[in-house]
């Protein structure tokens, strides 16, 4: 039982430490900014009711003070400090870029002013108590009526009960403002769970200390449902600031893969252009190895520019769009039909002994279809501007060949009943 119940108040240690690590490079790097230093402090705080609050923590805060049940108001400090951290991240939410306004400074002060306070209340009145018996697990119900740590357990459970209500509020208000990344919403989702559990936890303690008022028995509450919402709620807050971000992260690490990946049918083509394959290196990052790879594509490309034929493209694309593809993919295979080709031209010129210099400038310019809109615009010179840009497009279409032929046998077909009439 007394297991569980540690590894309850160890496991959203852990969760809340792997969300202020991964915030700690942003607030480090942008200190200046509010809502940062805020999202800070929650977390440290949060942290540091879990590490306290633990029993064995607790036991060891007492012994090592030598004052019998001192870890009481050093954890209810943190709660407060904590609570009042939720209320600064809400100002600095809603204020934005206006945190220097006069209001949102007046309300930065409140709140600091009174949950200081508060804090300076809780030592006080924990001085003036008498609390001789150490507990560990059940002090709020074993004390509730003496005198003055009665005051310090009601002060701290409404100090965190106001903070938690407001800000669970304003969090799933702002949960349902429309444009918001998709994200950013379940991240705020989390949060708004995560602190309506909190007020479950108020609420245990409250009954259970009301209980003790009225002369009844309701100790359980505050033994095991207040320390179960507690860990749930603080996950709960965890998984809210980390989703964004992972979920952010992991989306465009997906994005970067798949159109690495996507590239690949251009890449293999192209190594027929240069002889090589594209520079690779173990540790690069995908970031890097996209950047090389769209290089490497680009480079080959350039290379194959002097062979490729704008008529042949015109014809091409002419030919998708009489087979039904929409614009975008006849613009993407009639590029690839011209790609192949060009490489068929290469490959020949390779083979053919070196000979006369080309002849493509005497050469008469070709008419411009003007239905293709990618015909060529008066320029002997190919266009090389779509397949350097659509590169993406073009590679996709690699993985149909069938379009690809069914695209060039249609294309070829003027021309053979051309031939034929001549």
């Amino acid at each position: 039982m007394n297991h569980g119940l540690y590894v309850s108040f160890w496991l959203p240690t852990v969760v809340l430490g792997a969300a202020l690590a991964i915030k700690l490079p942003s607030i480090l790097k942008l200190w200046r900014d509010p809502l940062l230093r805020a999202v800070g402090g929650l977390l440290i705080f949060a942290c540091a009711v879990f590490v306290f609050a633990a029993p064995k923590t607790i036991a060891w805060t007492n012994r090592v003070t030598g004052v019998p049940n001192i870890a009481a108001p050093w954890v209810y400090s943190l709660l407060t400090a904590l609570s009042a951290s939720w209320l600064l991240l809400i100002i600095a939410w809603r204020n934005g870029r206006s945190e220097r306004s006069a209001q949102t400074r007046r309300a930065t002060r409140w709140v600091v002013s009174v949950y200081a306070g508060v804090v300076v209340a809780l030592w006080v009145l924990f001085a003036l108590a008498d609390v001789p018996v150490e507990q560990i697990q059940d002090l709020d119900t074993y004390y509730a009526n003496t005198p003055f740590m009665r005051e310090e357990i009601l002060l701290y459970l409404l100090a965190h009960t106001v903070a938690c209500s407001v800000t669970a509020r304003l969090v799933w208000n702002w949960s349902r403002t429309e444009g918001l990344d998709a994200w950013l919403r379940w991240g705020l989702r989390f949060l708004g769970a995560g602190y309506v559990t909190n007020l479950l936890f108020s609420a245990a303690k409250l009954t259970a200390v009301g209980a003790r008022w009225t002369g009844h028995d309701l100790d359980w509450l505050n033994t095991s449902i207040a320390p179960s919402a507690a860990c749930i709620a603080a996950t709960l807050v965890a998984i809210g600031f980390i989703v964004p971000h992972a979920g952010q992260y992991l989306q465009e690490r997906w994005r970067v893969r798949r159109r690495h990946r996507s590239l690949k049918p251009l890449s293999r083509l192209m190594r027929g252009v240069t002889g090589a394959r594209e520079p690779f290196a173990l540790r690069a990052t995908p970031e890097l190895r996209l950047i090389r790879r769209e290089t490497f594509i680009r480079d080959a490309l350039l290379q194959l520019a002097r062979h490729l034929d704008d008529d042949l493209r015109a014809r091409s694309y002419e030919a998708a769009v009489a087979l039904g593809f929409e614009r975008g993919r006849a613009q993407a295979l009639a590029a690839a039909v011209t790609l192949l080709d060009a490489l068929d031209a290469r490959q020949r010129a390779l083979r053919q002994p070196e000979s006369a210099e080309p002849t493509t400038a005497a050469e008469p310019e070709r008419p411009a279809s003007s239905t293709s809109p990618i015909a060529p615009s008066g320029s002997s010179r190919p266009d090389t501007t779509y397949l350097l840009r659509e590169i993406q497009a073009v590679s996709h279409v690699l993985r149909h060949p069938d379009d690809i032929q069914a695209v060039r046998a249609h294309a070829a077909a003027p021309a053979e009943s051309m031939s034929t009439h001549e």
